[in-house]
């Protein structure tokens, strides 16, 4: 069944991304859909790190809190659904959610996040975004003077060892095999007090669930509080290659993010991305701020259709 109404545009997600493109587009006056399957990665976490006046808030509860700020907006729906396919062009977009129904919109904005790609370790699941994390901005702080390794090798596992190395002293960087470093590359690491362990990892020992120690094949387990691994981000969902959004290069954070312009306007006109969907760096206020930049710029598209508003000619060329 497609509703007969049209939105002026459907945002897809309700993460820090998703609900600032809404709380914006909804502030702006504009009839707003936002579709959410509640699967935000970062939903492990114990808090959010480096967001304004949310220092520590948990995850869950901040997006709550998001939510509520968006039923004030008597222009804004929020759904709880997943969007199964996707397909139209600008001014009118045709979307489908899981229970059937097909909902029309001018614009889209993507912003239904990435999962996490982790190191397949047995235990690091039951651990992740709590002692085993992957960003040192996020989570550094709150492991901070702990004992902590970090699981990589060659450039990436050097840069995440000198990188976690503000926050502490004492830092093992785990290569799971031989070293990929020459000597200056190790000289490096011993001038910063960093030790280099090339034994093979087989699992995680915990303790009142946070890491305890990491267990290898061979020798003694090695005592750690915490542990930064590499995970790379990739997309959750199709519903970009049914529309016939870009992918753009892959980046050291994100396998296929997708291709966005200044503007947070995808290769097809209409559809707007923000977030981790669109290769930003997976923090929860560069998520905010993206979000906003791209309910901002949708607004101005529906204003040029609407009044002629002229647009600049960099935000023509999408």
């Amino acid at each position: 069944m497609t509703e007969s109404a049209r939105w002026d545009c459907v945002v897809v997600g309700g993460g820090a991304a998703g609900l600032s493109a809404a709380l914006v587009l909804g502030r702006g006056r504009r009839r707003t859909l936002l579709v959410d399957t509640g699967e935000q990665s970062n939903l492990p976490d114990s808090g959010v790190g480096g967001m304004l006046g949310h220092e520590g808030r948990p995850p869950a509860e901040l997006y709550e809190a998001g939510r509520h700020d968006l039923d004030e907006l008597p222009t804004v729906e929020v759904r709880s659904a997943t969007v199964s396919a996707g397909e139209g062009e600008d001014g009118h977009f045709t979307l489908t959610l899981d229970d059937g129904r097909r909902v029309d919109s001018r614009k889209l904005i993507l912003a239904m996040g990435m999962d996490y790609l982790t190191e397949d370790l047995p235990g690091l699941r039951d651990l992740w975004g709590q002692s085993v994390f992957h960003c040192p901005f996020c989570h550094g702080w709150d492991v901070r003077d702990g004992a902590l390794a970090v699981r990589g090798n060659g450039i990436t596992g050097m840069h995440g060892a000198l990188m976690i190395r503000g926050w502490s002293d004492d830092i093992v960087l785990l290569t799971d095999g031989p070293a990929d470093y020459d000597d200056e590359a190790r000289d490096k690491l011993g001038a910063a007090g960093i030790r280099v362990d090339e034994r093979e990892l087989k699992g995680i020992r915990t303790s009142d669930g946070s890491l305890a120690a990491l267990e290898f094949t061979e020798g003694d387990d090695l005592e750690r509080d915490a542990m930064m691994v590499t995970a790379r981000l990739h997309q959750r969902s199709d519903l970009h290659v049914q529309l016939g959004v870009a992918i753009a290069d892959p980046t050291p954070m994100a396998e296929d993010p997708l291709l966005v312009d200044q503007f947070k306007q995808t290769s097809v006109r209409g559809i707007f991305a923000a977030g981790d969907a669109a290769g930003e760096p997976p923090q929860v206020s560069i998520a905010a701020a993206s979000g906003s930049f791209a309910g901002m710029a949708a607004i101005q598209h529906l204003l040029a259709e609407d009044f002629g508003l002229q647009l600049p000619p960099a935000m023509l060329e999408g």
